[in-house]
């Protein structure tokens, strides 16, 4: 599933095609993805400008001049796909629909923005602008963790007396929004922490080192478009190329990369979820 740094690509690669522009045309092919999609979805988005395409954890939420915003999660499959050629700005014409086409928006520029996903995991939805943070996927969530709200002070009050594993502190969305496992594991591995280590037994020092180590891990996946496992895709269709620098994530068996280290990288389950760790790296 789409984390984090692919979804603040695919919100750019958006930008310039949606961000200030009117939707002429929105078309809504089937009744639900993941669930219904909300009444008249179609209707609400035609004629609406977007006046701002902005991210909260993994969704990307587009304000309309409507006084509602749309959400958009991308699922395990949903991709954003941009066609038409607006001043030289897109890489194609609109192609012809596809089967997983699920909602198609034609902007006023020219371009068409499509919402395909084979799997029907992804889901849309839409609200008052005005109530936007009190929507049930993000009113509990915790401080995005590349704002100044997630601090050295905060995680290390975060994780204080927490019997959880670190790896299953850092995915618990309620204390930092939009971090999954592929770079969970990545940062425990820059950091020199067990993904066993309990999240209370981390010491003031040990915590707080934690953050600017996650905002790099992030900011180095941004920078280099995101992860392509799967079916993921940028906006523009290229495969984000993050996952060339794996240290760990996917790498079992494999040599540990860090200068010295003789081990191999491992990978344990859990909470069904994959580790992958140096067991002599990290500790």
């Amino acid at each position: 599933m789409p984390e984090l740094p692919e979804v603040e690509t695919v919100r750019r690669g958006l930008l310039p095609a949606m961000e200030g522009q009117v939707i002429a045309l929105a078309q809504v092919n089937r009744a639900d993805l993941r669930w219904p999609f909300p009444p008249q979805m179609a209707e609400r988005l035609t004629g609406a400008r977007v006046l701002r395409l902005r991210r909260r954890s993994k969704y990307i939420l587009a304000d309309l001049s409507t006084d509602e915003t749309l959400l958009i999660h991308l699922g395990m499959s949903g991709r954003m796909l941009i066609s038409g050629d607006l001043l030289g700005a897109f890489h194609h014409d609109h192609p012809a629909p596809q089967k997983h086409d699920h909602v198609v928006l034609t902007m006023q520029n020219g371009a068409r923005v499509t919402f395909n996903d084979a799997r029907r995991f992804g889901a849309m939805d839409m609200f008052p602008t005005a109530t936007a943070e009190a929507h049930p996927l993000l009113a509990a969530l915790g401080p995005e963790p590349l704002g100044n709200a997630f601090d050295e002070a905060y995680l290390s009050a975060r994780l204080k007396g927490r019997n959880t594993p670190i790896k299953s502190a850092l995915l618990d969305q309620h204390i930092v929004a939009g971090l999954g496992n592929i770079y969970v594991c990545e940062t425990l591995y820059r950091a020199g922490i067990s993904p066993k280590k309990k999240a209370g037994e981390l010491t003031v020092k040990r915590a707080s080192a934690l953050v600017p180590i996650i905002r790099d891990v992030l900011t180095e996946a941004i920078e280099a478009g995101g992860s392509s496992l799967r079916d993921y895709r940028q906006a523009d269709g290229e495969l984000g190329y993050f996952q060339h620098t794996f240290q760990v994530y996917g790498r079992e068996g494999e040599p540990c990369r860090t200068p010295g280290c003789t081990s191999q990288i491992d990978r344990i389950v859990q909470s069904g979820r994959s580790s992958f760790y140096c067991p002599t790296c990290q500790r």
